[in-house]
């Protein structure tokens, strides 16, 4: 498996570990209501990982300490994801797993931030994360911070026309501490993205609006590592973009090998199955 190289920045544990680690915390909180985006979790959880432990700088005992990178999750329907990461960064409690979705939770089925340590915005109304992360970056531009903005959003919002305003805006304002990242797995409620409105080519596409353009495989973890890296070390006034190709319910072979759709729906029986594919393949 890549990555068994690549280590988290603060210890010695594997970022393919974290990636693991991730993608079982999903599944057990998709078995806590019985459905969940799981597929989208298991396609962007070495995504994920790279970011959280190798890219972003945050403290765990604080998550409003103002000199944190902010990370805006786009697509709120990732919540199940974004919430094993926050675990997993030590952020939330696993002790809260199990509340997943139920009243009075810290963790709704879509991401608020109202509700959630570490969820820098409410995702779900998709098209909008863009345009809020260029707000953020911009305002931390102002006040002088050396904190970036990682906006992650879908592939499916590359479709709507806030997300390319925002874009120029990005780089008319010249936002080079801001990094979007797409997690591009080529699904969305209709159908294939691609086969929906298709964004294609869209690396020439950011490139023609000014960005810094990185496209890579996104469940490779050392590619990951170096395109955030690659982010972050280039000298250019221009906003960052890394196009992430991921493939939807990675590392659940019998999960992956079904016929996609943008949910993936997981029989009662299957979860534990789901868990016990992954636990044969676990990373150190």
């Amino acid at each position: 498996m890549n990555g068994q190289t690549s280590t988290d920045k603060r210890s010695n544990v594997s970022l393919a570990r974290r990636a693991y680690n991730i993608r079982r915390k999903a599944i057990q909180m998709g078995e806590v209501q019985g459905q969940g985006y799981v597929g989208q979790a298991l396609g962007v959880a070495d995504l994920l990982a790279v970011s959280f432990f190798h890219a972003v700088e945050y403290r765990s005992e604080d998550p409003e300490w103002e000199g944190r990178d902010r990370v805006l999750l786009s697509i709120g329907h990732y919540a199940i994801a974004f919430y094993a990461a926050l675990m997993e960064a030590g952020i939330l409690p696993e002790e809260e797993l199990g509340t997943y979705g139920m009243d009075d939770s810290r963790m709704p089925m879509s991401g608020m931030a109202s509700y959630t340590p570490g969820m820098e915005m409410s995702g779900g109304s998709l098209g909008l994360g863009l345009s809020v992360a260029v707000g953020r970056a911009l305002g931390l531009k102002r006040k002088k911070s050396g904190a970036l903005v990682f906006n992650l959003m879908s592939d499916g919002e590359l479709g709507e026309g806030s997300t390319w305003e925002a874009a120029m805006g990005a780089a008319h304002h010249k936002l080079d501490n801001l990094i979007c990242l797409v997690d591009f797995n080529n699904q969305q409620a209709d159908g294939a993205s691609t086969g929906m409105l298709s964004a294609e080519p869209v690396d020439a596409k950011f490139a023609a609006f000014g960005w810094f353009v990185q496209r890579v495989d996104g469940n490779d973890i050392d590619a990951l590592v170096a395109a955030f890296d690659a982010a972050r070390a280039h000298d250019g006034p221009e906003p960052r973009v890394i196009i992430c190709d991921t493939k939807m319910c990675k590392g659940v072979p019998f999960l992956e090998a079904r016929e996609m759709a943008h949910f993936v729906r997981v029989e009662p029986d299957e979860w534990q199955k789901a868990l016990d594919a992954l636990d044969e393949e676990a990373p150190k």
